[in-house]
């Protein structure tokens, strides 16, 4: 008896860790949804939150504050990660989101309600960057895919259920709901990390000069990574919007913006621990990844922002109906995120990368070739092959370069892939925004850009010429996401080695 009570022990204990671990994979769920949600929920309650609150002027900021905010924390928060462990910096980050739901809900005009989208975003920000880092915390390296395609299904899922929640809030309750109703869902995500997430002590690096070796923080370096990033993104966010591109706002606002840079550099250089250290430039595998999905948070503002009216405009579509051609592609991404460690661990990580955005670029370059007006199953044919190849090239870039680094460095890493992808996205807005504009521009004689053009179609004014304006507009931006990915296989195939570096564990 007295030799099979270590196995009983041991058994109960490994099972104990399991259970343990099932828990935090519930909450890291749930605070992806939360992210994720937020992202969409939003979106179908404008007309009743302006018509309440009033702003119309102003009401796209309730979508740039809050991803101005994310992307501009998530360096901080990666970095904070590594230094205190993920643990607090989830549970602070949740908290902060919270509360700006909470303030968001009892917004008394635009303005403040604007405010506190910037106080979720900088909540958001942590959840973003601290759920991914955590997946990989969690699993070894042969297990990754398995929490990897579990987030990539929340995501999915919120991505679809969100527009269709928003509007069922706004339309038989009230638009504060939709910021009300985060509530229980990060207060038991929250209650499921305090309680089950348990992190092993981990020795901080010594600071030069300092004995006790206490961990630094650069907050100096925060707050220049803040400043410049948020007059950076700004002028992206409202250039060709709010002001052409070359007057004077803009052009001040990107000189300002590339002065804070340089100040980013000068002070990250002199920091004992800095927010971006210089190494995840200076390895192949961590720049290359960071490069690669930049480019493609840059193409996927193809599909989500230029499809809908696309598929309204020029296929006639309800915007029901509309939704769910764009949809498809959050159907067959986690499926193909979860089927491509079966070929990652046959040919490798950059391999497998280059095949999925290989067929991607193949699949944008096609969409501009369909027949016109065409009918609704040909784009949602291409949306449903381009969501797989993209699967086949994210997941595996995630995996690989967090497979990379150690446990120290894995949150600074992961902020910057992260980073990376939502500055793409933003540029991506501002870059094909002037593309859809400047082809309607050059096809209707100088008059409108998309949205007044768009309006005029859902008025019934517009003529036949208007819907294949429109085709030509968004058939020029596909165009563009295809160049997007091109960049991102050149990428891949020049600067990332053949095999990741991956660390034994």
């Amino acid at each position: 008896m007295g030799s099979t009570t270590p196995a009983i022990r041991g058994g109960a204990g490994r099972r104990q860790d399991t259970r343990r671990r099932g828990a935090v994979v519930a909450a890291l769920m749930l605070a992806m949804a939360l992210a994720a949600l937020d992202s969409t929920i939003v979106s179908t309650a404008v007309p009743q939150i302006v018509g309440d609150l009033g702003g119309f002027s102003v009401f796209s900021w309730l979508f740039s504050g809050y991803l101005l905010a994310v992307t501009v924390s998530l360096p901080v928060y990666g970095k904070l990660s590594d230094t205190f462990g993920r643990k607090p910096v989830l549970v602070v980050g949740a908290a902060v989101f919270l509360l700006g739901s909470l303030l968001c809900a009892a917004a008394w005009n635009m303005a403040a309600l604007i405010a506190f989208r910037v106080v979720q975003g900088l909540g958001g920000g942590a959840l973003q960057g601290t759920v991914q880092t955590l997946a990989a915390d969690l699993y070894p390296l042969e297990d990754r895919p398995k929490i990897q395609s579990k987030l990539s299904t929340v995501w999915a899922v919120s991505a679809v259920a969100g527009p269709g929640l928003g509007g069922v809030l706004a339309a038989y309750a009230d638009w504060r709901w939709i910021f009300l109703v985060n509530l229980p869902i990060g207060a038991a995500a929250l209650w499921l990390v305090v309680r089950h997430l348990h992190e092993p002590a981990r020795e901080l690096p010594e600071n030069p000069g300092n004995d006790t070796a206490r961990a630094r923080v650069d907050w100096a370096g925060a707050l220049a990574v803040f400043a410049a990033g948020g007059v950076l993104l700004t002028a992206l966010v409202q250039g060709g919007v709010a002001w052409p591109w070359l007057s004077a706002p803009s052009l001040a606002l990107f000189a300002t913006g590339l002065a804070l840079a340089g100040v980013v550099v000068w002070v990250e250089r002199r920091a004992a621990q800095p927010i971006i250290p210089g190494w995840v430039w200076r390895r192949r595998t961590i720049a290359a990844v960071n490069l690669a999905l930049g480019a493609l948070g840059l193409l996927m503002v193809a599909p989500s922002v230029f499809l809908p009216t696309y598929a309204q405009s020029v296929l006639g579509l309800a915007p029901v109906a509309a939704g769910f051609v764009l949809s498809v592609w959050t159907l067959s991404w986690p499926v193909s995120a979860a089927l491509s460690q079966h070929v990652y661990r046959r040919i490798g990580f950059r391999d497998t990368a280059l095949l999925g955005i290989g067929l991607a670029a193949l699949i944008l370059f096609a969409f501009p070739f369909l027949p016109y007006p065409g009918s609704w199953w040909q784009p949602t044919l291409l949306m449903l092959l381009l969501g797989g190849a993209l699967g086949l090239f994210q997941l595996p870039l995630i995996v690989g370069v967090q497979s990379t680094v150690g446990w120290s460095e894995r949150g600074t890493t992961t902020a910057s892939v992260l980073f990376c992808r939502q500055t793409g996205q933003t540029l991506g807005a501002s870059l094909f925004g002037a593309v859809a504009n400047g082809v309607l521009a050059a096809r209707l004689g100088g008059a409108g850009d998309l949205d007044s053009v768009t309006r005029a179609l859902d008025a019934g004014t517009a003529p036949e010429a208007t819907r294949r304006a429109i085709a030509g507009a968004v058939h020029a931006v596909y165009l563009g996401a295809a160049g997007a990915a091109a960049l991102a296989f050149l990428v891949l195939l020049l600067l990332a080695p053949r095999r990741f570096p991956v660390r034994s564990e």
